[in-house]
């Protein structure tokens, strides 16, 4: 008796922990903008993010998530923005089994925009709803930590 219940509760635990995670990757799916990016202090920086562009080429951009396969793409916005489309694989790693939320691994795939390390990103997932979602990343700028907010809005999936 004591073995079913174990059995039992066990299998309780592991289809709940499951469902949180295919959950986010649900809400993930499909196009976002990323409408604004800030920083953990004030003041003017020159940030590159990804080792591709710069905030300004950010902000405003397309992003589709396709979580079936921890596919995506990317399209930069502006002016003086290169905007042909980059691809990129994430893998998620959870983090927080109460709230569901994640820590990536974004890395770029187009031959064009990969590092020549071939790297990923590390971004927390700090907060996900049906129709906006916030990443983190946490860098050091003079020896200190230093995060970069970026805030999407969902489009349509």
């Amino acid at each position: 008796m004591k073995k079913s219940f174990f059995l039992l509760l066990l299998s309780v635990v592991l289809v709940s922990c499951g469902s949180t995670k295919s959950l986010s990757k649900r809400v993930m799916k499909g196009y976002w903008s990323l409408n604004e990016i800030t920083y953990s202090e004030g003041g003017e920086f020159n940030v590159t993010l990804f080792n591709d562009a710069s905030k300004a080429c950010f902000e405003a951009s397309t992003w589709r998530f396709i979580p079936n396969n921890n596919t995506g793409i990317y399209t930069l916005s502006g002016m003086d923005c290169d905007s042909s489309e980059r691809h990129f694989v994430f893998t998620i790693d959870e983090v927080d089994k109460t709230s569901g939320l994640y820590d990536f691994l974004l890395k770029p795939t187009n031959e064009k925009h990969k590092s020549e390390t071939n790297k990923g990103f590390r971004v927390k997932l700090a907060h996900l709803s049906e129709t906006n979602m916030q990443w983190q990343q946490t860098v050091m700028l003079d020896g200190s930590p230093f995060t970069i907010y970026m805030n999407f809005t969902k489009i349509n999936e």
